[in-house]
């Protein structure tokens, strides 16, 4: 579900629904025709849009920011909550005067929405053009042509070996200094709540020596962070015999099998000055391996973020998240003892789940106590059509309730951010500089290793640089520091 990046992580409740979305930016490399993509959701479907920019760059477009002088419009489009779907569709409704002025323009959906409805969307919205599934978009130039005569084009078909390992992606809305390299695609856990197995297909992993050479592309360009993207990245495993390419060593046996621990170290080992995040991480896979890695390597940022969706036994059960209350606290007890306090850790949870009870409820608060997770995305439950949820079990708390819910649960994480920021001041920390606080032109922003952002006073320093602060203040949401010469 996961996956979104936002200088405040604390979500308001009246906000709690919302979606997030980046757009293009401007690119003129004399490219006859313009692109511009609205892309909705999680990081997945952000690196997604860098993906198909590339393909569609190769094919005579640059990128716009301006959706009324393109040529080809995209909504790459998030199915994970009904929110997401209804903000789609009021967008393709604004788009339909400008359409109406300039019918020769091309709309297309894509990614996990256009997957979900399928060609119904061809037949709602009636100004689409193109309904393009996140494992087509090598199509997606053809597609455009045949609506450029007229012909109006669906995609949807789920791969089980479609990584997009040999495209490299237009880094769209990138701040120069961090990326996202998507390590695998799709995912087997089948939690009765999300839509991502049906949208997104079976999980398949990119071999690993095509995402070292993209990290280190990105750290040759002056790149100093990259995020390791999947679905559940500690199901990430890649082997020759797996992918059709087994290759014997000197004693005849088959090449060695890549988990996530070895990937994680094989691109921590491309520089040290290149940092390395991942998300998101499944609480039934993310082994001591991996905590060992991360402890191993200084450039491996100290911050995982864990769903839990509940604090209850029973209603995990209900979600089929397969793991219980105490394998997940055992979890959290065992990144603190190997990677320490100062470990970053961030949650999911959802609020009014499918006959979850006031003492349910009260179950997932008390685990937030015990967790004190740094900050979380907090909604309340939304039944998606076609998932087991919807299948079994009946939709039966009040909107109220849940609301009410969801709003007991945003206090406690506010309460347990600024218990957590508090910790921090005095320390000294080291922030990569992400560009100019929001604030103050005069102020500079990162992040410390645990994820959190730091403000500062902007000095000499510039976008890149590390440096090294001491903590002097904070807020639930921000910590302030000032440098340390």
């Amino acid at each position: 579900m996961e996956n979104l990046i936002k200088d405040i992580d604390i979500i308001p409740a009246e906000e709690a629904q919302a979606c997030d979305f980046k757009t293009t930016e401007e690119q003129n490399t004399g490219k006859q025709k313009k692109l511009y993509i609205e892309s909705y959701g999680c990081q997945m479907n952000f690196s997604d849009s860098e993906i198909v920019a590339s393909i569609m760059k190769k094919n005579g477009f640059d990128t716009t920011s301006d959706y009324e002088v393109a040529d080809v419009i995209f909504l790459n489009t998030c199915s994970i909550r009904e929110k997401a779907e209804l903000t789609v569709r009021k967008r393709l409704s604004q788009f339909n005067q400008i359409k109406k002025e300039k019918p020769e323009m091309t709309i297309g959906v894509l990614g996990c929405m256009a997957e979900r409805l399928k060609d119904k969307l061809l037949e709602e919205e009636k100004l689409v053009d193109l309904v393009v599934g996140p494992d087509a978009y090598r199509d997606l130039p053809n597609l455009v042509k045949g609506a450029e005569d007229g012909d109006k084009g669906v995609n949807t078909f789920l791969s089980r070996e479609e990584t997009y390992a040999d495209i490299s992606p237009v880094r769209l809305n990138s701040n120069g200094v961090s990326a996202f390299i998507s390590i695998m695609r799709g995912c087997d856990n089948m939690c009765s709540f999300c839509v991502v197995p049906f949208t997104r297909g079976r999980e398949r992993s990119r071999d690993p020596h095509s995402i070292v050479k993209e990290a280190q592309d990105l750290f040759n360009q002056g790149f100093r962070e990259v995020t390791l993207l999947g679905q559940n990245v500690d199901s990430y495993k890649w082997s020759p015999e797996e992918n059709n390419k087994a290759r014997l060593n000197k004693q005849g046996e088959v090449s060695k099998v890549y988990n996530f621990a070895k990937l994680l170290e094989m691109v921590a080992k491309v520089d040290p000055k290149l940092r390395v995040r991942f998300s998101t991480s499944h609480p039934k896979d993310i082994t001591d391996e991996v905590l060992y890695t991360m402890k191993a390597y200084d450039n491996i940022c100290k911050y995982i973020h864990l769903p839990v969706q509940s604090g209850n036994s029973r209603v995990l059960e209900l979600m089929n998240r397969t793991y219980d209350r105490d394998w997940y606290l055992e979890r959290v007890a065992k990144i603190r003892e190997i990677l320490g306090e100062e470990c970053g850790i961030s949650s999911d949870m959802i609020a009014g789940f499918c006959s979850e009870t006031e003492e349910e409820h009260q179950d997932t608060l008390t685990l937030m106590d015990i967790v004190k997770y740094d900050f979380s995305y907090m909604f309340f439950y939304s039944e998606r059509p076609g998932t087991l949820a919807a299948k079994k079990y009946e939709d039966d708390i009040p909107l109220e309730v849940k609301k009410r819910r969801l709003q007991e649960i945003i206090q406690k994480q506010t309460q347990h951010s600024l218990e957590r920021n508090q910790m921090d001041i005095g320390q000294i920390q080291e922030v990569l500089v992400e560009g100019s606080s929001k604030r103050s032109d005069e102020q500079l922003k990162g992040r410390n290793s645990a994820n959190k952002v730091v403000i500062f006073s902007k000095g000499d320093y510039k976008k890149g640089d590390y440096v090294r602060l001491k903590i002097t203040d904070c807020t639930a949401a921000t910590l302030f520091g000032e440098v340390i010469s």
